[in-house]
């Protein structure tokens, strides 16, 4: 599904670290070494419809890297 972050994410939290992410050798496979973490927060999102809603966000981030494989868990 595509979405666009409308403003910041809220109520970071960190989920897993190192090897407690389960795809962590993709994750480096992919986009190269790192602190690799999985974090989640809450978003206003724009979908592709247009429809603007708030949702709980997951992505995988490492410093030197930044935010990739971003998704939504659920809509609030």
């Amino acid at each position: 599904m595509e979405f666009q972050v409308l403003g910041d994410i809220r109520e970071v939290e960190v989920i897993a670290t190192g090897r407690r992410i389960r795809i962590l050798d993709r994750l480096v496979r992919q986009f190269g070494r790192g602190n690799w973490r999985k974090i989640k927060g809450l978003a206003t999102l724009q979908l592709a419809s247009g429809e603007i809603v708030e949702a709980e966000v997951h992505w995988y981030e490492a410093h030197g890297v930044g935010k990739r494989r971003m998704k939504i868990k659920r809509f609030l």
